[in-house]
């Protein structure tokens, strides 16, 4: 689903990564688990290698839920406990190679409050604007929940959008929810791009 006749892409001043969610919890084998969720690291790990070639801002969202998160099950929310602050689940995958300057995007911090988008409750749209941001680059997981809706949310922040399309994931907890939420986020404006569509 990349592009039609898509140009090579020059990263350059402005542009930024974002890596949503690559945490333990996410990864086969953690509480909620993402299908395939591992693959995103080594991937992921050629981005952060392009953009620190590049000196440009690398960004990780991550969820950071108290105990008793209104997401939670127990709370009537739809999903087991997972990426509880401080736990090992929580944790950004051991294999994801993040930079010691990496920015840092906790989210869904509050009990009543969830977010799917790290723009959501958080200080990512003032840290971009800090660096003078216009196109952001995003992948990680998953595709059709924190993905979409931080994708979404940088459209409607006037971002020109790039979807790393070899480096996200989805649940897919209803058949083809990965792919409804790609078409999704191409019809609000994204691009879905790979590694070999950057210059």
């Amino acid at each position: 689903m990349n592009a039609p006749n898509s140009k090579m892409i020059d990263l350059q001043d402005g542009d930024a990564l974002i890596i949503v969610d690559v945490q333990n919890d996410f990864l086969p084998g953690g509480a909620l688990a993402v299908q395939n969720g591992d693959e995103v690291v080594p991937t992921l790990n050629a981005y952060i290698d392009l953009y620190l070639t590049k000196g440009l801002p690398i960004i990780a969202t991550r969820d950071w839920h108290p105990v008793n998160h209104c997401s939670f099950q127990a709370q009537g929310g739809s999903w087991p406990p997972h990426c509880i602050a401080n736990t090992h689940g929580a944790q950004f995958a051991a294999g994801l190679r993040l930079p010691p300057d990496v920015t840092v995007i906790s989210k869904a911090a509050a009990p009543d409050k969830d977010a799917y988008s790290g723009f959501q409750g958080t200080e990512l749209e003032a840290v971009l604007r800090s660096y003078g941001i216009r196109r952001v680059f995003v992948g990680g997981l998953a595709t059709d929940y924190c993905v979409l809706n931080t994708v979404k949310n940088a459209l409607e922040n006037r971002y020109q959008t790039y979807v790393l399309s070899d480096a996200i994931r989805a649940v897919n907890i209803h058949p083809g929810d990965g792919r409804k939420a790609e078409q999704e986020m191409i019809a609000k404006g994204a691009t879905m791009i790979t590694a070999q569509d950057l210059a």
